[in-house]
């Protein structure tokens, strides 16, 4: 494996290492617009941990692709993540093999602060049919990164799945490979009065079965889903959302967190 930092310019390196199991890249120089992180050597259907910046949460993911394309983000871009991520001049990144009591573990089964806009074939990933005005503080990636500050709205860490306005906003969650879910807790924005809130929706699975919600008014707490029971699901999809009856237009959603375990092969 390796991770290797170059400008998509001129590919001139500025750093690298390179590992069997586990690679770790410390390396001191300035981030400048262009420049990519690359994670290469990957093997397809494996399981990895991996730390992009000292500033986010290590992910745990699942890979179809043998090489990861990570674009550091710069200016509006940037505005969803740490202030002091991708800043200064000494970084430290890792990569390393998954163990498997980490894959076997139950756990949340969305989390992903590593997730892309643009990238594919990288899991658990979020993707949606609207956000508003395309900015990044309200890309569906946002609902998955691990930010649960739910009082404002706007950049990290109050960053958020944004619906501009549409009555038929979908969310969808990729898992990238079976899994057996029993709890979703959703976290709901709460910038009152800036923002309202959904009454109800509906989560629909990847087996073509469908689960009505129901949603209250809240603040810092999240809406919570149990026994749940479904198993062996690849993707669900936040949809059919009502707002409530409130001046606002603006609903959104902070976090979905997903709780369970591998799916037995």
């Amino acid at each position: 494996m390796k991770i290797e930092v170059y400008n998509e310019w001129d590919h001139v390196n500025k750093a690298e290492a390179s590992g069997d199991t586990q690679v770790v890249l410390a390396w001191d120089g300035e981030y400048r617009k262009g420049d990519i992180i690359e994670f290469s050597g990957l093997k397809k259907g494996g399981f990895y941990k991996v730390k992009v910046d000292s500033a986010i949460e290590e992910s745990l993911i699942l890979t179809e692709i043998e090489s990861i394309v990570y674009t550091v983000p710069f200016y509006e871009k940037k505005t969803s993540y740490n202030p002091i991520a991708f800043w200064g001049n000494r970084h430290y990144l890792s990569i390393r093999e998954a163990r498997p009591h980490e894959v076997e573990a139950y756990k949340n089964l969305a989390l992903n602060p590593f997730d892309q806009h643009d990238v594919d074939g990288v899991y658990p990933h979020a993707s949606a049919n609207v956000e508003t005005r395309g900015e990044a503080v309200f890309a569906a990636r946002n609902a998955i990164d691990g930010c649960i500050a739910t009082r404002s709205h706007g950049e990290w860490p109050y960053e958020s799945w944004g619906i501009n306005r549409q009555d038929d906003a979908e969310f969808k969650l990729d898992f990238g490979r079976p899994v057996d879910i029993d709890r979703i807790e959703l976290y709901t924005r709460a910038d009152f009065p800036h923002d309202n809130w959904w009454i109800s929706g509906v989560m629909e699975f990847s087996d073509g079965s469908r689960m009505d919600l129901s949603f209250d008014k809240h603040v810092d707490e999240p809406h919570v889903f149990e026994n749940i029971g479904k198993k062996g699901i690849t993707w669900l999809k936040l949809g059919k959302l009502i707002k409530a009856d409130d001046p606002s237009p603006f609903p959104a959603l902070t976090q979905i967190e997903v709780y369970g375990t591998e799916h037995p092969l």
